[in-house]
């Protein structure tokens, strides 16, 4: 596994799933239908991320039924093992961050986002001590957070805000989960991270201690989560694509219609109490239907992927992960969510 395939947010040690068998998966995993012809199943991998709510939701209550599918979510621990999944047919689709899509359509993979699922909006942050107080003060300061990750991309972004590149700084390499430690431990003057371990940093020393001074809420839409499959099962699967978005769709207006209810689902999935997944829903933005065309145009905002696509993109060439640039258009597919506003 290379460093490119180690490009998605992971989940907290504490609340993750054992990851399931790939061996075991490939026999038991595959799409197909019952034993009497009844029924397509769909194995969609994702990692434990309170962005993924509606499809938590959606599969619990089995919204995807109505469309004549039946939709299984796989927990990954490791992110990094799903896009190998999806590509030997383990799984049909999976829900990864859009640099690991980036990543692998750099590698020759033909797999593609066909849906924006959310963007991280204040969930994911740059946080400091008291001796920080802008972007530009963290020229020559030791900086926590995992390289070519969602955290790296973030800190890469605002950096570049302030006129600073990776020189400027002192790297110290760390999964999201060790940063409230080594701030705690006074060994870190800034970390990058994101829920639930963003809260852990800013709620030491009562709330007072530590600060956030740039967060994803200042950069929309370069941290995005999308739906993804591969380009084979978009041309052989079109209705069962159209039907997963559907029941994630409804899923998302269940949430909005029983905000406590889901909250009991999400939290249950992930392992918190809901009253942890509700906190944790204020750090990311779902995006709705009417939103979602805005991702595949052509924009200098980070929402959209040829925006957000050339910064991370731009990131990973510059640390050898790529030899080039892909194209943004062979990143996505966006005739499902045009067919959908239609409906």
């Amino acid at each position: 596994m290379n460093a490119a395939d180690c490009t998605a947010r992971t989940a907290s040690p504490a609340k993750r799933l054992f990851l399931r068998s790939l061996a075991a998966g490939a026999a038991a995993l595959a799409m197909g239908m019952s034993a009497h012809g009844a029924t397509p199943v769909l194995n969609i991998g994702t990692v434990v991320w309170i962005g993924y709510g509606p499809f938590y939701v959606a599969e619990s209550l089995d919204l995807f039924k109505k469309y004549g599918i039946k939709v299984k979510l796989q927990p990954f621990a490791d992110p990094a093992l799903i896009p190998p999944a999806l590509s030997s047919g383990s799984l049909q689709g999976a829900m990864l961050t859009y640099d690991q899509v980036i990543g692998q359509v750099a590698k020759g993979q033909m797999q593609k986002v066909v849906m924006p699922i959310d963007y991280s909006n204040g969930g994911d942050a740059i946080v400091a001590d008291a001796s920080i107080t802008k972007i530009a003060d963290f020229k020559g300061k030791k900086i926590g957070y995992n390289p070519l990750s969602p955290s790296d991309f973030l800190l890469s972004y605002a950096m570049k805000t302030a006129g600073l590149g990776e020189k400027d700084i002192t790297p110290v390499n760390m999964t999201p989960e060790a940063v409230p430690a080594a701030m705690a431990s006074g060994q870190m003057p800034i970390g990058v991270t994101y829920e639930p371990s963003l809260s852990q940093v800013l709620g030491q020393g009562g709330g007072k201690k530590f600060k956030v001074v740039f967060s994803s809420k200042d950069a929309p839409g370069l941290i995005a989560d999308v739906l993804v499959f591969d380009d084979k099962t978009i041309k052989s699967s079109p209705k069962e694509i159209m039907a997963v978005m559907q029941g994630y769709l409804d899923g998302m207006a269940y949430m909005k219609a029983k905000p406590d209810e889901s909250a009991k689902i999400i939290g249950k999935f992930m392992g918190v109490s809901a009253k942890e997944a509700k906190e944790q829903m204020a750090g990311v933005y779902n995006i709705p239907l009417v939103e979602m065309p805005a991702a595949f145009e052509k924009s200098t905002s980070t929402k959209s992927y040829y925006a957000s696509g050339e910064i991370i993109a731009g990131l990973l060439k510059t640390k050898g992960q790529i030899g080039a640039v892909p194209p943004a258009e062979s990143t996505f597919d966006g005739q499902f969510v045009r067919a959908l506003q239609k409906k």
